[in-house]
């Protein structure tokens, strides 16, 4: 799995990309996105299904208060 380094931040809504490889199956997948969904409160945005297999996830989640201060100064 390859996961963009960086956060996106669009208004109150932060974005990551994730990209699958051909090889992961679906349930590998489903089960590495709940893990971001748990444990760092991201939520599935979109997903894109290429035809060599390759899947291209955004994630989002909402800023909290503290990086929103943070980024204004």
């Amino acid at each position: 799995m390859t996961t963009s380094s960086e956060a996106v931040v669009d208004g109150d809504w932060e974005y990551r990309r994730l990209q699958l490889p051909p090889g992961v199956s679906r349930r590998a997948a489903a089960t590495q996105l709940s893990i971001h969904a748990e444990f760092a409160g991201w939520e599935l945005s979109t997903v894109r299904l290429y035809s060599d297999g390759t899947r291209r996830v955004w994630l989002r989640r909402k800023r909290r208060p503290a990086d929103v201060n943070y980024l204004a100064s």
